[in-house]
């Protein structure tokens, strides 16, 4: 196929690490979705006022794990493509780590409890770090040409 060359071989585990974070960023917002018919939150709402709703904690942990992750999604999606063109593996590994953090944070955040969240998810900023090295790694390799 023609361009593919241009790639590492490797690099299809990137792709497939990427592709399976979109999928479950649409299992995240489908569990928010489950949580507005629970909690009775309507759209266009984006968060519970909590002196309306006594469940607004709870469905507002939700939300907040859903969006803190589509808020983090830019830049884990830049380092893992610019990181994996050098460091295909490497970044591709974490990546996946990354990803089981997120879920670890996410389902942590959504017990109403959002100190929770960090019982696992904090250790994702290591797998970010890694990302950060293998771009560093690339960006040094580009410049010494």
């Amino acid at each position: 196929m023609a361009g593919v060359e241009m790639f590492p071989k490797e690099y299809g585990y990137v792709i497939l690490v990427l592709v399976f974070y979109c999928f479950f960023n649409i299992w995240m917002g489908a569990q928010v979705g489950k949580a507005r018919k629970k909690y009775k939150v309507p759209y266009p709402s984006l968060y519970a006022v909590e002196s309306e709703n006594k469940d607004a904690k709870l469905f507002n942990c939700v939300q907040r794990g859903h969006q803190n992750s589509l808020e983090q999604m830019p830049v884990f999606f830049l380092l893992t493509v610019l990181g994996g063109f050098k460091h295909p593996c490497a970044s591709a590994v974490c990546a996946a780590l990354f990803t089981l953090t997120r879920y670890f944070y996410f389902t942590g955040y959504s017990t109403g409890v959002p100190e929770n969240r960090n019982k696992i998810g904090k250790y994702g900023y290591f797998a970010l770090l890694g990302l950060v090295v293998c771009n560093i790694s690339f960006a040094v390799t580009l410049l010494r040409g």
